[in-house]
């Protein structure tokens, strides 16, 4: 089968079903992990204010958090201690999000120390993902960073935040960081999948996992508008 014949069952499970905006209550959470379990998605993916959370034990569904959201600029100290709590409460993967800035000059053993700080705080077989806002960076920046990410024992390179203005995944960016990482680690693309059309294109550039916060329209086959940019 290839990857534009995927049904949209099979896309569901690509799916990290996100809610992130500053305004979500628990409430939101609470319907986002029904609905999550409804559709058939891979996670839901929130903001670590939002632990605990609620998941039905028989329920096939992980919980991501994000870490160092969404400007990066924390300390690694600030974002190791953030994942260790996310994993305390519950948290089976850290989504989180590089200094931009380092990247950006070229420092990239800072990069990949921050990104090794993390990954110690919140160990196997918690996942780590890690965000690199690829619409901002060169490729040879990306590639940089990515390298960065597998040398510090991630599990994933993802493209956005999606909240960032300069835009989400490409298909150019996905192709990219697959060939940079290799077969081994993951490659998630968020920002700007909105159409399960858009989605079995990232799939077959070589993402494994797709950040979506209008998962119900988009395995319908209709666009949505998605939170920021998500």
């Amino acid at each position: 089968m290839t990857d534009s014949a995927l049904s949209a069952a099979e896309v569901a499970r690509y799916i990290d079903f996100t809610l992130l905006k500053p305004e979500a209550t628990h409430a939101d959470v609470s319907a986002l992990i029904a609905e999550a379990i409804e559709l058939g998605t891979y996670s839901v993916c929130v903001s670590p204010s939002m632990l605990p959370v609620d998941v039905p034990l028989e329920a096939d569904l992980k919980v991501a958090v994000v870490c160092g959201f969404p400007s990066g600029k924390h300390s690694s100290t600030v974002k190791a201690v953030e994942a260790a709590e996310a994993v305390k409460h519950g948290a089976d993967e850290i989504d989180m999000v590089i200094d931009v800035g380092a990247a950006k000059e070229g420092d990239f053993a800072y990069v990949q120390s921050d990104i090794a700080a993390v990954r110690a705080a919140a160990p196997a077989p918690t996942v780590l993902k890690v965000i690199i806002e690829s619409a901002v960076l060169t490729d040879d920046e990306i590639v940089a960073v990515c390298r960065a990410a597998v040398a510090s024992g991630a599990d994933f390179v993802k493209t956005s935040t999606g909240f960032h203005p300069s835009g989400g995944a490409t298909e150019h960016a996905v192709a990219l960081m697959r060939a940079s990482v290799g077969p081994e680690v993951g490659v998630k693309a968020s920002g700007g999948v909105r159409t399960i059309e858009q989605a079995r294109a990232m799939i077959a550039a070589g993402a494994t996992r797709l950040g979506v916060s209008g998962a119900r329209a988009l395995l319908a086959g209709a666009a949505t508008t998605g939170e920021a940019g998500y």
